[in-house]
């Protein structure tokens, strides 16, 4: 990792922790070289090239596969429940497949802050899960398996209608307030003895609803998605939730990423409004990228939502190790 990246690198994970993006101070001579031709491009042909690429309208493929995904595991642990296979037992919290016990980071960390004590039976689990999202990438997590994150992908939507209409206008908030969200959270488990935030988790309580059948705490999640169309868009995803702070830690070193290429991207900004977390995209923006490719930072949930926009396909998958084999 030369010294650009490795000054990337650690600037991308400030701005998970809520840092702002900043301008980079330092830029590979290579990608300086495309910037300056960018710069110089002819704007008729240029406009001419965009509207050539628009040509084709974009399709919804990996938003398609990672609804049917996220559905699917979802309701694997509703039929494992109903018919009693005890294939899938528990909920996405806490759950066991074919007797082997898997375990939200998240939520582990809370029992154990909370019981003050490693609990033995808690590691085989946690290291299992956190094998698997180090892989795929932390933040996967969020986006291919959360039931909130995809209900509130529906709220999301009726959010922008209606500040579309000027009926809402969106209020953005702190993206530093997650981090001080996980560490209240975290002290209120050491400090009371209890689980604090699985009690509201909004993840744990849809998952519990739909295998188990609904109860009162739907009036919280209900409550968190009028908010999120009212007044603030993806507002507990983004500024809130603590799960997806601790899965974007996980999934730091993951060999699954999104990779930017600066060369064919007309830095007309569509990827940054259709992601949920439009700060890693930052990259996108004209002058900014360091080099001709950029890996998008931990805290991208890796939705896809910015690949299936791409017109020109500067953003794609990437498995770092095996993209130049595959």
């Amino acid at each position: 990792m030369n010294k650009v990246h490795q000054a990337r690198f650690f600037e991308q994970i400030a701005i998970m922790f809520g840092r702002g993006p900043k301008k980079p101070t330092e830029i590979t001579e290579r990608a300086q070289q495309v910037h300056e031709l960018k710069r110089m491009a002819n704007k008729v042909e240029v406009r001419a090239a965009i509207l050539k690429a628009h040509e084709k309208p974009h399709g919804n493929t990996w938003r398609n596969r990672r609804w049917a995904f996220l559905l699917a595991v979802n309701l694997f642990f509703v039929v494992s429940f109903y018919f009693d296979i005890q294939i899938l037992e528990g909920s996405l919290s806490a759950s066991r497949l074919i007797g082997f016990h898997l375990i939200d980071l998240n939520s582990a960390l809370q029992v154990m802050l909370a019981h003050k004590h490693i609990i033995v039976n808690l590691v085989i689990g946690t290291a299992t899960v956190l094998a698997i999202w180090m892989l795929l990438g932390g933040r996967t997590f969020c986006s291919w398996v959360c039931p909130y994150h995809f209900v509130a992908e529906f709220a999301e939507k009726l959010h922008l209608w209606m500040a579309k209409k000027k009926l809402v206008s969106d209020q953005p908030m702190s993206r530093g307030l997650r981090t001080w969200f996980w560490a209240i959270f975290a002290f209120a488990a050491l400090g009371t003895g209890y689980t604090v935030f699985e009690a509201i988790s909004p993840t744990g309580i849809l998952s519990r609803a739909l295998i188990y059948g609904p109860g009162l705490a739907l009036l919280w999640v209900a409550a968190l998605l009028l908010f999120e169309v009212t007044f603030s868009r993806r507002a507990w995803c983004r500024y809130v939730c603590p799960i997806g702070l601790t899965y974007g830690v996980v999934g730091i070193v993951s060999p699954v990423r999104v990779k930017y290429t600066l060369q064919g991207c007309f830095h007309e900004g569509d990827c940054k409004k259709v992601c949920l977390v439009p700060h890693v995209l930052e990259t996108v923006v004209k002058g900014r990228a360091v080099d001709t490719e950029v890996i998008l930072g931990p805290d991208c949930t890796r939705c896809g939502a910015c690949v299936d926009v791409c017109p020109t396909g500067s953003l794609k998958f990437d498995i770092k190790g095996l993209s130049k084999i595959l």
